[in-house]
């Protein structure tokens, strides 16, 4: 898009992608207003940058606010347009609305929850659209729907190899080896120690290259996270996780031997936007989660960047306070929890228009900010997908 583009033209184009209205008012020679709620301005380069990319959100789940989500799947036609809306304004395209489970029914429980995702999506066709394939990917944008990405934050349900087969059947496309603890895969981030990939848990990688489901280490201890880099034939995902370069001793951000392996095999790491995995003291900003951006440029490059927030489009400090200690109560005292778990700058709706400025602040190329907004974990499932 030209810079000379007029306001009227800007407007109208990006409001036909459902970032803006058209009575939002130029304040600033070349900035604009996005969202009526917010005097935030953004750059007509960011604005221009959001529209026309295919945005993926690697870990965005649509609510934090698990009653309010119950609520939904029992009823679909309480999720109304005005719970839509924010979805369409966010400029986000594709939703990965993995959540931790597991445990000794993990196989039922999920088989749940993949079944209440598929009657919600199926009662609102007109608005929402799973994702299944790098097809999907390609038309989702100009769709005008937003697309959900069904996967899971741990892979109990994989009873047998073969479970991997039916979980693919009915939709799931990612799934995290491990959570936080161990399973019979291998180790989470938060155990007292790491042995790495069983041999069941290479039966399952192996089992998901073959059908074409994306192998997720985010939540995985580090030897299980090489070990998974080693044996996958297919690009492995780290979905949401943050550098441990930058946060010393933090178990749930990743080493650079790791995030080295990642882009060697071809992959894609989302950052997050976690006040704890992104700086270990305050204050802590949208600029300390834009250093873990750049850490993982120097070591392999910007094609190997996403965005995985971990977080919905209101963040965790706006939860009920009683659906916000249970969450803490569930970890262990190594995620280091502090007052906030959020990040000024980034915890709101309009996060990928502030996370695009300050990639531009940092001097990323469009072309660079395209991928990172999406492009680069658009290319990487479409090859994993491909089978």
């Amino acid at each position: 898009m030209s810079m000379r583009m007029t306001r009227r033209e800007l407007l109208k184009s990006a409001a036909g992608a459902g970032l803006v209205s058209l009575a939002a008012p130029m304040i600033n020679r070349g900035r604009y207003r996005v969202f009526a709620w917010s005097r935030k301005e953004y750059s007509a380069r960011a604005i221009d940058l959001v529209k026309r990319s295919t945005v993926i959100d690697m870990l965005s789940p649509f609510t934090l606010n698990f009653t309010k989500q119950a609520k939904w799947f029992a009823n679909p036609e309480s999720f109304t347009s005005a719970d839509l809306q924010p979805f369409k304004d966010s400029g986000i395209n594709v939703f990965h609305i993995a959540v931790g489970m597991g445990g000794p029914d993990a196989y039922l429980e999920v088989l749940k929850y993949f079944a209440s995702w598929n009657g919600f999506i199926a009662d609102h066709t007109e608005h929402l659209m799973r994702i299944d394939s790098a097809s999907d990917l390609e038309r989702v944008k100009s769709s005008g729907k937003i697309g959900v990405l069904l996967g899971l934050q741990n892979s109990e349900q994989f009873r047998t190899a073969a479970d991997v087969d039916f979980f693919h059947g009915i939709g799931q496309r990612v799934s995290q080896l491990t959570y936080n603890s161990r399973n019979m895969i291998g180790n989470g981030s938060t155990e007292r120690r790491d042995e790495g990939i069983s041999d069941f848990g290479v039966a399952i990688i192996e089992r998901m290259n073959k059908v074409g489901m994306a192998v997720d280490v985010s939540h995985c201890g580090d030897r299980t996270t090489l070990d998974a880099l080693e044996i996958s034939k297919q690009p492995v995902l780290i979905t949401h996780s943050n550098c441990r370069a930058l946060v010393p001793g933090h178990p749930r951000c990743k080493t650079d031997e790791a995030i080295k392996k990642m882009g060697a095999a071809g992959s894609v790491m989302g950052i997050t936007g976690v006040r704890m995995f992104v700086k270990a003291d305050e204050p802590t900003t949208i600029e300390h989660e834009l250093d873990h951006f750049d850490h993982v440029a120097k070591l392999v490059g910007p094609e190997h960047l996403g965005v995985g927030s971990d977080i919905d489009l209101y963040g965790y400090d706006a939860m009920p306070p009683e659906l916000n200690r249970q969450l803490r109560a569930g970890y262990k005292g190594s995620y280091g929890f502090r007052e906030k778990i959020d990040i000024e700058g980034i915890d709101h709706p309009k996060r990928m228009f502030d996370l695009t400025e300050g990639l531009i602040r940092r001097k990323y190329s469009d072309k660079d900010i395209e991928g990172i907004l999406g492009g680069n974990f658009k290319r990487v499932l479409s090859k994993i997908w491909a089978v």
